[in-house]
């Protein structure tokens, strides 16, 4: 994954009862079949607010080889073999944000636990924050230049942050978010007590506060519980250090 542009953020509103029959589907036959075809899936999680719901990320070196890759898994065998069976279990995916990275997942060296491993999972968030398209970069850079070194002083460890893709989408077969523009952040935690105590400390950060009301609207906040092969994992996980600072 490394080197990748594109990023898909990807909602699925699923059936009643059908998230645990997708997430056994998914993760013994849709991860090494995309990863093979040149796309990354660093993560897939469960919604911690939303039972019916299943998130998940995948990414491309560039929106060219998205439609490449994408094309060559939609019509290739193991979706064809399993596309009835994980279509049974959605009402809706097509709630997808396409993004770039401004700062991106620390990622290599790890390794994705096997099917049937013990990992500590902990819990990642997503922040959604809508936003002026012509202020998006700088927004980003004072995410990264004043809030993001508050969000670390009051225990938050950032992984990643990213910005509207504006292209075209280049695999029209999968719908997008068309006609939005959005500063995301992914941060982990230990566990839920952990993020309900920054939350409660970020609101009387007034940097925190004084950037967030650049914003459009009110961000809205993804709690996500890893499921067992998510490559990102919560804060026990090797990758969630702290950046530091020069």
């Amino acid at each position: 994954m490394n080197g990748h542009t594109v990023f898909e953020l990807r909602q699925y509103t699923l059936r009643p009862g059908q998230c645990e029959r997708l997430v056994a589907l998914f993760e013994r036959e849709f991860v090494e079949s995309q990863e093979a075809l040149g796309m990354g899936l660093p993560g897939q999680f469960r919604d911690l607010d939303d039972p019916e719901r299943f998130v998940w990320l995948r990414s491309f070196p560039d929106m060219t080889t998205r439609a490449a890759a994408l094309a060559a898994f939609y019509d290739g065998p193991v979706w064809r073999t399993h596309r009835e069976a994980a279509n049974a279990t959605m009402l809706d995916s097509d709630d997808v944000l396409l993004l770039r990275p401004t700062q991106p997942f620390a990622l290599e060296g790890l390794s994705r636990p096997v099917a049937g491993e013990r990992a500590p999972a902990g819990l990642l968030t997503a922040t959604i924050c809508p936003a002026p398209s012509v202020d998006l970069a700088a927004l980003a850079r004072g995410f990264d230049a004043k809030v993001r070194p508050v969000l670390e002083r009051l225990g938050v460890t950032v992984l990643a942050q990213f910005i509207t893709e504006p292209a075209r989408n280049t695999f029209p077969r999968l719908p997008v978010r068309e006609g939005e523009s959005v500063f995301v952040w992914f941060a982990s935690f230990a566990d839920a007590h952990a993020q309900a105590r920054y939350e409660a400390a970020a609101t009387a950060e007034p940097v925190v506060v004084a950037w967030t009301q650049r914003l459009d609207a009110v961000p809205e906040t993804l709690r996500l519980a890893p499921t067992p092969r998510s490559l990102l994992r919560g804060a026990s996980s090797s990758i969630n250090r702290p950046r530091e600072h020069a």
